[in-house]
């Protein structure tokens, strides 16, 4: 593959959206090809799948049907959008990959971050991102931003702080795992600094 493959992770309310519409502007005015998606979705299956997990509605959903839907529908986009876009040498900026699964599903829902990794191995074989950018912003702050502006507010969004703080601890422990590709922004910043932060990771990796 010889594209690049950026995700963007965060806990909720973290502004990973308008961190990734900066980078877009930046890639139009300097004639990088690119796409864009999001986790889950990103396609119309995996849309579908993101449609049962984030569902008000859902909210007897066992973790491990949780984990399991996350992971299909992650192998579904990956195998028609991701691995395409990269061996037509496109970057792929994506908001949310595997480590989402890992911090919530496998730290804050208890599964285990080894166990929920393994699954989603199956899923995407060994494939992992060139770079993984985490807005860094405590929970707390990323929830008051969530429930104050007009983003539709989704299943997980209504988890206890206590939850969001046990996906926050998760991220810090995949950090350290993976600090090889793991880059940390500071989400606490103002929109354009952040997005300044953001791009001088992403054109050291395009160099």
């Amino acid at each position: 593959m010889n594209g690049k493959f950026i995700t963007f992770e965060g806990p909720e309310g973290s502004g990973k959206t308008s961190v990734i519409e900066g980078i877009k502007e930046f890639f139009n005015n300097n004639n990088i090809d690119y796409i864009t998606t999001r986790e889950p979705g990103g396609i119309k299956i995996a849309e579908a799948i993101r449609d049962i997990i984030l569902d008000k509605e859902n909210t007897e959903m066992d973790a491990h049907a949780e984990a399991l839907l996350f992971a299909a529908s992650r192998s579904q986009h990956f195998s028609e959008l991701v691995v395409p876009a990269l061996n037509e040498g496109k970057v792929v900026l994506c908001d949310r990959f595997i480590d989402s699964s890992l911090a919530y599903q496998g730290h804050a829902r208890g599964l285990g971050i080894d166990e929920v990794y393994n699954i989603n191995k199956f899923a995407i074989g060994n494939t992992l991102p060139d770079v993984t950018i985490f807005i860094d912003v405590p929970p707390s702050v990323g929830l008051n931003r969530v429930f104050s502006n007009t983003r539709k507010v989704d299943r997980l969004d209504l988890e206890s702080l206590a939850f969001h703080e046990l996906v926050y601890e998760g991220y810090q422990i995949i950090a350290k795992k993976y600090s090889d590709r793991f880059k940390i922004v500071d989400g606490t910043n103002s929109k354009e600094k952040v997005i300044e932060d953001t791009l001088e990771v992403i054109k050291s990796i395009l160099k």
